[in-house]
């Protein structure tokens, strides 16, 4: 097989998620905006979300944390770097992983926390920037946590985009594959990023947006037209340009490395919705059996959505070690990413 030169022999310890308490049914959201269930599993096939009650993005971020530290037979103070790949900010400043770290309590340990933000791709830009720091031995184990509340932003007069959402967060620990754990019969881990790719089209930067908050329109504009403080999404217009991209997209990533879909045991997508999956997926001749599909009993939960993707297809012993699998998703300003891995 072809070596591409961007592959980095890190390992994905262990993993974490976390949903918020509240768990509502098509049928409970579909009272809500006046469709019935059976439209709902139609238009975006999601048949219950969790939306927070009570529930920050940190508070969450912490308990997928710890379910990863504790899977990982790790404590914080192992950890020499915290890193939150979430596209949604919990507030302004600081950044999302700051308070991830207070939430651990992990206030005077000088864990260096940072954001990598690239809205649904996020978790696949962190892990994919973050891999080059760990290969270079910059840090040791690095603490990736994916968390988002997307129920606040939804704006419910748009019914279809409304039915799409769900909040959660999911966690992973990595380490150089060779973390120096082993003893001296035991073989090396084959663990490690085959190749990556990251591409964006910013002709497709206003199809999907959120344009209030920032410095453009500040909060206290609000009252003005609250609106623009709402999610927006031209599903149609995104779904025809993710058509247009992905294929020789996903030819691309896979070039280099000598692997067809075939060769791979799992493709782990953005859960953007159950219907655009199962598309793109056919699209991509990709067998529905390679594809881990949990939107249905988790909604489109932003950036968390790979994560806890992955995250279930192992606790779902759907993957295993020496497996190679493909993470790969797609996000606002139109962008693309991908890594194929052995995990």
């Amino acid at each position: 097989m072809q070596q591409p030169q961007n592959q980095r022999k890190i390992k994905i310890i262990s993993t974490g998620k976390y949903l918020p308490k509240k768990k509502v049914t098509a049928a409970e959201l579909g009272k809500t905006i006046g469709v019935s269930a059976e439209w709902i599993e139609k238009k975006s096939g999601v048949l219950v979300r969790h939306f927070v009650d009570g529930e920050t993005a940190s508070l969450m971020g912490a308990f997928a944390a710890k379910n990863a530290l504790e899977e990982a037979g790790l404590s914080i103070q192992d950890i020499d770097c915290i890193v939150s790949t979430s596209g949604i900010p919990e507030q302004a400043i600081p950044c999302n992983a700051a308070l991830i770290q207070e939430q651990l309590g992990a206030t005077n340990l000088g864990i260096p926390a940072f954001d990598i933000n690239s809205t649904c791709l996020s978790f696949i830009t962190g892990l994919d920037t973050i891999s080059y720091l760990v290969v270079a031995g910059r840090y040791k184990r690095v603490l990736l946590v994916a968390t988002e509340v997307s129920s606040h932003g939804i704006n419910w007069k748009d019914k279809e985009s409304s039915t799409l959402f769900g909040d959660g967060a999911a966690a992973v620990i990595i380490t150089q594959s060779d973390d120096g754990k082993h003893n001296n019969n035991a073989p090396q881990s084959s663990s490690h990023i085959i190749n990556s790719c990251i591409e964006t089209y910013s002709k497709g930067a206003h199809m999907t947006e959120c344009i209030g908050g920032g410095n453009k329109y500040h909060p206290r504009e609000y009252g003005k037209n609250p609106e623009k403080f709402l999610f927006r999404m031209d599903g149609r217009a995104v779904f025809r340009l993710s058509s247009q991209i992905l294929p020789g997209f996903v030819e691309r990533l896979l070039a280099p490395t000598g692997l067809k879909i075939a060769d791979l045991k799992m493709v782990i997508p953005h859960q953007a919705s159950l219907m655009a999956v199962r598309l793109l997926s056919k699209q991509l001749g990709i067998p529905p059996e390679k594809v881990m599909i949990i939107a249905h009993n988790h909604g489109n939960a932003v950036a968390a959505s790979v994560p806890m993707a992955l995250h279930e297809a192992i606790a779902q012993c759907k993957i295993k070690r020496g497996d190679k699998i493909m993470l790969l998703g797609t996000s606002a300003g139109f962008s693309v990413g991908g890594i194929i891995l052995e995990y």
